[in-house]
């Protein structure tokens, strides 16, 4: 069982505001905080949906960007706790997609975005069984602009 997610202000604005931007496009990017008796993500920094093709239906993140993040993480003392996404005029659930790009152990913050504007918020992480289940999120009163 994963421990409950707790965003910053700042990193929760920032993310909301990138996957905002990106509409009607999905939009990507990772999640850095650390783990204590909360996973605290204290960062959320945007990375380019390098997906080809429909990006209003699928995000990609190279592998190159993900060694960057690694090496982010590692240079400011933080862990590279997850990714999130952005799901445009759908709901904040993980898709057959996502659970097939899935790794374990990673937080995975889906924000269902409606004609520009975000409106749900959910974290999920993948078992031992490659099953999605719902990470509760503590401070679940965002304030979604």
């Amino acid at each position: 069982m994963s421990l409950p997610v707790k965003f910053t202000d700042e990193s929760l604005q920032a993310m909301l505001k990138d996957l905002e931007e990106a509409y009607p496009n999905e939009g990507c990017g990772f999640l850095y905080g650390d783990d204590g008796d909360l996973r605290t993500i204290k960062e959320a920094v945007k990375v380019i949906n390098s997906k080809e093709g429909d990006q209003r239906r699928r995000f990609e993140i190279k592998p190159t960007d993900y060694m960057k993040a690694e090496r982010y993480a590692d240079e400011n003392n933080l862990k590279l706790i997850g990714i999130y996404h952005s799901h445009p005029n759908h709901p904040a659930r993980p898709s057959e997609h996502d659970l097939k790009q899935a790794f374990p152990f990673f937080s995975y913050v889906i924000v269902s975005v409606n004609d520009g504007k975000a409106v749900d918020v959910t974290s999920w992480q993948l078992d031992e069984n490659e099953k999605f289940y719902q990470e509760e999120i503590t401070n679940k009163t965002i304030k979604i602009n």
